[in-house]
């Protein structure tokens, strides 16, 4: 009986580490929206400074190529709508990643009281 439970202790302790490392990867990139967000802020404040006289470029792999000021303007309100849209998704994706992770806690203590039980040693409560 020890054997069983024990094998099922070490299948639910290895989903539980699969999520630990989803939840890690989820963090990361929402890491990553965070800082390409500041830098799209600041390039938007940046483009509210200029004027129709100024010229604006992009960066097109190695080539600089010159741009409308309201085509940039848009284009950077609408990458920060996107990386916005991003971030809630993974505020989202997280959330479940940690409800997720909670239950298999709660399942890994409830297994270790089980095999603790079947093997004679007595349970302490936490």
């Amino acid at each position: 009986m020890a054997e069983a439970i024990q094998k099922k202790l070490q299948a639910e302790l290895e989903k539980y580490q699969q999520v630990q490392k989803d939840v890690s990867k989820s963090m990361s990139a929402r890491q990553k929206l965070e800082a390409q967000l500041t830098e799209n802020n600041i390039v938007k404040e940046e483009l509210h400074l200029l004027d129709s006289q100024n010229t604006v470029y992009k960066l097109i792999g190695p080539v600089l190529v010159k741009q409308d000021l309201d085509e940039a303007k848009a284009t950077v309100g609408k990458r920060l709508e996107y990386i916005n849209g991003e971030i809630q998704r993974y505020e989202t994706l997280l959330k479940d990643m940690e409800r997720k992770s909670e239950q298999h806690r709660e399942v890994l203590a409830s297994l270790q009281q089980e095999y603790q039980r079947a093997q004679g040693i007595p349970v302490a409560k936490a």
